[in-house]
C-alpha cells in the first residue's frame, strides 16, 4: 500500500513496499537506481574476481597466456588511466543528460523532464560507467593487498573489458539521445504511456464495478457523513483501493472519495466523506496510508495527465513564438489514437464491493466528457485561422466516431466537430479553405450516421449542437450545429 499524504516526508525506500503501479513509477522515474545496481553488481563482481586473483597468487591455478600481466606500477598506471577516461566520460553523460533535461524544459514543457528521467537508455548508461569506474578503483586498491608483489591479473583484465563494453553503450547513448529529443519520439512515448496506463485502469474495472448504482448506493445511506481533510496540500498521484476496501470492510464504513488522481488536494478540506460520520476520525488516521500527494502529477493512475501532456506540446507548437503546425498536427494524430483506445472504457464512478458484495468504496474518474473536451478545446481555440488544424481535428473526430457507442459520446464528438466548423466560419477567411474543412465535418457526420442504431440526438441549451444526423446541406453551403 502507498504512503498516504505524509510521502513526501518519508524516504522512498518506505513508498517502494506500497502498491505495485505506484512502485513501478517511483522505480523508474529517478536517475539513482540503475547506478546504485550497477555499483553492486561491480562490487560482487570484483569480489568473486579478487578470489580468483587470490588463488592464482597462490598458485592454485595457472592464469591463460592472454590474461594481462605485469608489475604492480604498471597494473596501477593502467587502472589510474582507466578510471580517470571513466569519470570524464561519466561526466560528458551527465552533461549531456542536462542539455537533453534543458531542451525539453524549454521546447516541450517542463511536465516533460519527468519523461527523459524515466528513460532506461539514459538510466543503463550512467549506470554502465559508474560501475566500471567503481570496479577500476576497487581494482587499484587491491594491488599489494593480497602479499608482497600481488597484482590482480584478471581483475585488471575484466576492467579493460568493462572499458570496451562502455565504449559500446557510449555509443548506443549518443544515438539514443538524439533520437529521444526528437519530437516525434517524444510524442510517441507520451501516448505509448498514456495508452499502458489506459489499459492498466481497464484491468481496474473488474474489481470496480462501473457504477450506475452509484447514486443509488449513497443515497441508500440515510444517516449524514462524515468529512475527512486532507492532511497535506498537493496533488493526488495515487490510490490503493484495496486496502480502501479492506479497511472499510473491517470498520463497517462506506469511503466515498471526492477527488480522482490528478487533483489537487487543498489542507484542511474535505476529500472523503466516510458513514457513519462517528467512524471519520479513525478512518482519517487509516486513509493516509491509501494515497500519495506530491507536486506533480503522474500518469499511474491519472490518463487525463497524458491528454495533457500531448495538447501542452500542440499549443506550445501553435503559439507565435514557434509556429510549428506540423508538430500540433502530430499530437492530434495520437490524441485521436488515444481516445480511440479510451472511447466506451470511461466510467466517471466506480464502486468497489467486499467480499460480501456490500459497496465500501465509491471513486471518481475522469469522464470522458472531460477527456474529449481537454483533448480538443484548447488545440481548437489555439489554432484558430488555421485550416490544417481544424482539418486535422475533424479527422481524428471521424475516427473516434467509429469506436463511440453510446448515444450521448457520439453527440459529444458531434458537439466538438460543430464548434471547430462555426470556429472556421468566424477566422478563415479563404472560401477554398472553409470548403476544405467543411468536407472534414461532412465525413464526421456521414461516419455517425453510418453508425448502427444512429439517432437524431436532442441540441444542447445554447443551440449550438448539431443534429446527431447529417443534414443536407447544398455544396458550398456550410451549416454547423443548426437545423
Amino acid at each position: 500500500m502507498v504512503e498516504g499524504s505524509n510521502a513526501r516526508a518519508r524516504p522512498v525506500i518506505g513508498r517502494l513496499l506500497r502498491g505495485s503501479e505506484w512502485r513501478r513509477e517511483v522505480l523508474r522515474t529517478n536517475l539513482w537506481l540503475v547506478p546504485a545496481v550497477g555499483v553492486v553488481a561491480a562490487v560482487v563482481l570484483f569480489a568473486a574476481t579478487y578470489s580468483l586473483d587470490q588463488a592464482a597468487f597462490d598458485r592454485d591455478f595457472g592464469l591463460p597466456g592472454w590474461m594481462l600481466s605485469g608489475s604492480p606500477d604498471a597494473a596501477r598506471q593502467i587502472l589510474t588511466a582507466i578510471a580517470a577516461a571513466i569519470i570524464t566520460v561519466v561526466g560528458v553523460v551527465f552533461s549531456i543528460v542536462i542539455v537533453a533535461l534543458t531542451l525539453t524544459s524549454t521546447q516541450f514543457g517542463p511536465r516533460m523532464l519527468r519523461n527523459f528521467i524515466r528513460d532506461r537508455g539514459t538510466q543503463v548508461t550512467l549506470g554502465t560507467f559508474v560501475a566500471t569506474f567503481v570496479y577500476a578503483v576497487l581494482a587499484l586498491g587491491a594491488i599489494g593487498q593480497g602479499g608482497p608483489g600481488f597484482v590482480p591479473h584478471i581483475s585488471i583484465t575484466v576492467t579493460l573489458a568493462l572499458m570496451v563494453a562502455d565504449l559500446g553503450v557510449l555509443i548506443y547513448f549518443l544515438h539514443h539521445i538524439t533520437t529521444q529529443i526528437q519530437l516525434p519520439q517524444v510524442i510517441a512515448g507520451i501516448a505509448g504511456d498514456l495508452a499502458e496506463a489506459t489499459e492498466l485502469q481497464a484491468g481496474h474495472g473488474a474489481a470496480g464495478s462501473s457504477a450506475d448504482s452509484a447514486a443509488q448506493a449513497l443515497a441508500g445511506l440515510d444517516v449524514p457523513g462524515g468529512d475527512v481533510a486532507a492532511p497535506l496540500s498537493g496533488y493526488l498521484q495515487y490510490i490503493q483501493h484495496r486496502l480502501l476496501v479492506r479497511l472499510a470492510s473491517e470498520l463497517g464504513v462506506v469511503i466515498h472519495l471526492r477527488y480522482r488522481p490528478g487533483h489537487f488536494l487543498v489542507q484542511g478540506h474535505a476529500y472523503a466523506t466516510v458513514w457513519p460520520a462517528e467512524a471519520a476520525g479513525l478512518v482519517a488516521r487509516e486513509l493516509s496510508r491509501a494515497h500519495v500527494t506530491g507536486p506533480y502529477r503522474t500518469l499511474a493512475q491519472d490518463v487525463s495527465f497524458g491528454v495533457d501532456q500531448l495538447v501542452e506540446i500542440a499549443i506550445r507548437a501553435l503559439s507565435p513564438a514557434v509556429n510549428d503546425t506540423f508538430t500540433a498536427l502530430t499530437c492530434i494524430d495520437w490524441i485521436g489514437d488515444s481516445l480511440c483506445k479510451v472511447t466506451g472504457r470511461r466510467h466517471p464512478i466506480r464502486v468497489y464491493r467486499d467480499g460480501g458484495g456490500a459497496v465500501r468504496v465509491v471513486t471518481t474518474e475522469a469522464s470522458y466528457e472531460r477527456l474529449v473536451q481537454r483533448a480538443f478545446e484548447k488545440i481548437r481555440q489555439s489554432g484558430k485561422g488555421m485550416p490544417a488544424v481544424m482539418i486535422r481535428q475533424l479527422d481524428a473526430l471521424a475516427k473516434i466516431m467509429e469506436r463511440a457507442t453510446a448515444a450521448k459520446d457520439r453527440q459529444l464528438l458531434l458537439d466538438q466537430a460543430a464548434m471547430i466548423g462555426r470556429l472556421s466560419l468566424a477566422s478563415v477567411d479563404e472560401e477554398s479553405d472553409r470548403a476544405d474543412i467543411d468536407r472534414a465535418y461532412q465525413s464526421v457526420l456521414r461516419v455517425h450516421a453510418a453508425l448502427p442504431e444512429s439517432q437524431a440526438a436532442p441540441h444542447s441549451s445554447g443551440g449550438g449542437a448539431p443534429a446527431a444526423r447529417a443534414p443536407k446541406v447544398r455544396p458550398g453551403i456550410m451549416r454547423y450545429g443548426t437545423r
